[in-house]
Formats: structure tokens, C-alpha cells, sequence
């Protein structure tokens, strides 16, 4: 089979590559993990923490290899230190929760009776997990996955496809059986193939809406059940009451960090008119005080883009809002590290409106559009004009206001006066175009089991 090349946007060198596995060699590996899934899901579901955990901990151990690779791989500067923090504070909250989520919930007690409706494994979890953050979004669905005693079976994509090698090195080596956790390399036809024919039992794809829509292809009348996570357009609305600094820091920060790839990055932002020249001054100086350059440099606070085609996409995106009377308020001439392929200069874009696909697609690069608008109205009817629906961040005073505004927005997390966030305890969810499902939480191990009902009766 033709080898898949893992080409590094640092230098443009092709810095790994893999053969695929064949079709009969992939389904070899999906069914020793249905054959290891009935021995770990009998084992007790302290030593399943035990062990998830000490692998997450070998993965620690592994930091200075991990933030070096990562940069090669999908050229996050090393300055930021991999994703370690968000890697530990899920899997030990989800760790926390396993025991009362997993424990059966107990209708009846007695002499005559026990009832109950107990939680249960789905069996062999498959997971296609993204290259923008590699780790977090293959931890999400693992940690919960194994811990309730399913096995799991990685793909990751090809962009970071040493990830998946880190993470199934890290976790045998705590002691999770080699059938239990599974990496591997697959093309599109033979991870399509393995869907259709019934290997897996849940299928959790993080990616563009075309690669989710091959998913719900490959998987119908199968009735696997499919977790989707598909981007997304997330908007941002400073109301006349917001603390401006806070709102221009970390909505710029939302919108060009990891060089605008983030699933919940911030794409869109609308300013009350009150405060709108004062946010587009703050938001331009912000984005100039960006030191765009070669990932291994410490003075390097944006990275290239993980591959040169994302960023003809944003290039593309930005010459069109130009060409229709959007208005560049960053010179890329202060962005000498641009080449044109890789590595893409930020841009903050006004005069722009949702004619405009740099307003409507999503654009996963270092750009974002600010909007001038009259008030909450206005606000509620552009953030809601999208497709997707992953977050939305309100920058407001007042509790009541952003509970108000939040619940009339189409979208899975609202934000006040925070952005790009993740918070364990809370489910990690989309609406409309972004997907369906939802990660994190005590949901997330409802997502990874099925109620069992138990009625049991003394004669």
C-alpha cells in the first residue's frame, strides 16, 4: 500500500511516514479488540483508573520528546509546552466522577426484589481523532472510554500521526494490554470499510462536516451509535458593559492562538458601537505584539500553519473579503517570517459582513472579522446566522444578561467573559453543523455505555 507521508510545515520535510495497514490486517486488530474487551471490562474499575492513569502519567514523563514532535508535526511553538496541563485535569476529573456515574442506579432493595439499571461497556471504541490538538482530543474519548471497559482502537490523523504512537506507548507501558489500546494507520477506504462491516460499537470522529458526513455514510444501517465534532464559527459579542481589555486579551488570544486552530477558537467578534473603535485600537495592537516564526524559536508566539493548504484556504478567505470592501488593519509587512505557504501572517478584518465567506465558513487560521452592532438584538441574529453551534462568548457584567442572551444563541457552550476553553465538568457538545454527541462530564460516560436494566426477583 502507498505510504502516508507526514510532511512538517516547520521546514516542509516530510518528518515521518507510515505504511497503512491492509484490510485484513485492520480487521484482524478491530477483532482482538473485541476479544480483549469482555477480560478489561471484568477487571474491577479501580484497577482500570489505576492503570489509565499511570499511562497518562508515562505520557508525562515523555513532555520533552512530546512538545518537540508536536512542533514538527503541526508546528505549535515549543514555547507552550505541548498540551499537558488540559491532558492531566481531564483524565483525573473524569477519574473522580467513573466511580458514582459508572455505580447503577437502585430502584428497589428487597426482600422480594432488587432493580436496578446498571451501566455497561459498548465494546470496541473507535477513534478518529484530529491534529490541531492531538492529545486533548483523543483524551476526551479514551480516558472515559477505557476507564468504563471498553478497548479502544486510535486513528489518528496524518498530520500527527506520531501521537497515536506516543499515546499507545505511554499507556502500555503502565500496563494496558497491547488488544486493549490499539494504534493504527488507516486510509479512508479501509476505516470506511471496518465502519460498514460492524467492527466497532462507537465511532468518535473530531473533524471537518465532509469527514463527518463519510462517517454517517459509512456507518448507516449499521446503527452505530457516532459521536461528531465538526468545527465550528464561534462568535464573540462585547456588550456595552464589558471590561475591554479582559474582552480584546482573550478574545484575540481565542482567535489567533495555536495560529487560529482551535476547535472553539474565536472566528467572529461583535463589539457594542460604544466600544467598538476602542476594541478594534486594543485588537490591532494586540495581534502586532505576535512574534510569528519557526516553532523552536522561544520568541515565538505563533507558529506556521500545520500544512501550507490550510493556509491557502484562510489566504483565500481574506483576498475575497478584501476584494468585496473588508478593510486589513494588519500589515503583513510587520510579519516578515510570511512565505507565502506555511506560515501565514494574522490578519483582524473590518467592514465585514456574512456575504463574506470569512464570516460564514469556518476558516481555522489566524484571522478574525470584527462587526460594529447596535445592541443585544443585532448581536443574538449574527451570532445565530451560522451553521455551526460549538460556543459563543458574552462579555457582559451581569450573570442574568449572559444567561438570558445565552439561552436564545444555537450552540453548545456559552462563555461569559471567557473563551477557547475546556471545562472537564461540563459536556463538550455542538449543535447543527458541528456535530452531535457530547465528550467530558458525566455524559461523556453515558456516551461510552449503555443502560442495562436489571430485574430480579425471589421466589
Amino acid at each position: 500500500m502507498k505510504p502516508i507521508q507526514l510532511i512538517s510545515p516547520v521546514d516542509g520535510s516530510v518528518y515521518a511516514e507510515r505504511t497503512p495497514l491492509s484490510q485484513d490486517a485492520a480487521i484482524a486488530a478491530a477483532k482482538r479488540a473485541k476479544a480483549a474487551q469482555k477480560a478489561w471490562a471484568a477487571r474491577s474499575l479501580e484497577d482500570r483508573i489505576r492503570l489509565v492513569k499511570a499511562g497518562v502519567a508515562k505520557l508525562n514523563d515523555m513532555k520533552d520528546r512530546v512538545v518537540e514532535e508536536l512542533a514538527w508535526q503541526m508546528g505549535r511553538p515549543t514555547r507552550f509546552g505541548g498540551e499537558f496541563g488540559g491532558v492531566n485535569a481531564r483524565t483525573d476529573y473524569m477519574s473522580e466522577i467513573a466511580a458514582e456515574v459508572m455505580a447503577p442506579t437502585v430502584v428497589e432493595d428487597s426482600g422480594a426484589f432488587q432493580r436496578y439499571i446498571a451501566r455497561e461497556a459498548l465494546g470496541v471504541v473507535f477513534i478518529v481523532a484530529p491534529w490541531n490538538y492531538p492529545y486533548l482530543t483523543t483524551i476526551n474519548t479514551l480516558v472515559p472510554a477505557l476507564i468504563a471497559g471498553n478497548t479502544v482502537v486510535l486513528k489518528h490523523a496524518s498530520q500527527t500521526m506520531l501521537v497515536g504512537e506516543r499515546l499507545a506507548e505511554a499507556f502500555h507501558a503502565a500496563g494496558v494490554p497491547q488488544d486493549v489500546f490499539q494504534n493504527v494507520v488507516l486510509d479512508h477506504a479501509t476505516t470506511e470499510y471496518l465502519i460498514a462491516n460492524r467492527h466497532f460499537n462507537f465511532v468518535n470522529f473530531t473533524g471537518s462536516v465532509g469527514g463527518g458526513q463519510a462517517m454517517e455514510r459509512a456507518a448507516a444501517g449499521t446503527f452505530t451509535p457516532l459521536g461528531l465534532e465538526l468545527g465550528g464559527k464561534d462568535p464573540g459579542y462585547v456588550r456595552a458593559d464589558a471590561n475591554l481589555d479582559a474582552a480584546v486579551d482573550t478574545l484575540m488570544d481565542g482567535a489567533l492562538f495555536n495560529a487560529g486552530q482551535c476547535c472553539c477558537g474565536i472566528e467572529r467578534i461583535y463589539v457594542h458601537e460604544s466600544l467598538y473603535d476602542a476594541f478594534v485600537e486594543k485588537a490591532v495592537a494586540w495581534t502586532n505584539a505576535l512574534k510569528l516564526g519557526n516553532p523552536f524559536d522561544a520568541a515565538s508566539t505563533l507558529g506556521p500553519m500545520a500544512n501550507k493548504r490550510f493556509a491557502r484556504v484562510v489566504r483565500d478567505q481574506i483576498a475575497e473579503a478584501i476584494a468585496a470592501g473588508a478593510k486589513p488593519l494588519i500589515d503583513p509587512a510587520n510579519f516578515p517570517a510570511d512565505d507565502g505557504g506555511a506560515y501565514l501572517a494574522p490578519q483582524v478584518l473590518v467592514n465585514v459582513d456574512h456575504s463574506m465567506r470569512v464570516m460564514m465558513e469556518e476558516s481555522f487560521g489566524p484571522v478574525v472579522g470584527i462587526m460594529k452592532v447596535s445592541g443585544d438584538e443585532e448581536a443574538i441574529r449574527l451570532m445565530n446566522d451560522s451553521p455551526y453551534g460549538l460556543t459563543a462568548s458574552i462579555w457582559t457584567q451581569d450573570y442574568e444578561t449572559a444567561a438570558a442572551i445565552g439561552a436564545q444563541i444555537e450552540t453548545g457552550t456559552i462563555f461569559m467573559n471567557r473563551a477557547d476553553y475546556l471545562d472537564p465538568a461540563l459536556c463538550w457538545t455542538g449543535c447543527k453543523d458541528t456535530g452531535r454527541g457530547g465528550s467530558l462530564s458525566y455524559l461523556g460516560f453515558l456516551s461510552v455505555t449503555r443502560p442495562k436494566s436489571y430485574h430480579l426477583k425471589k421466589v
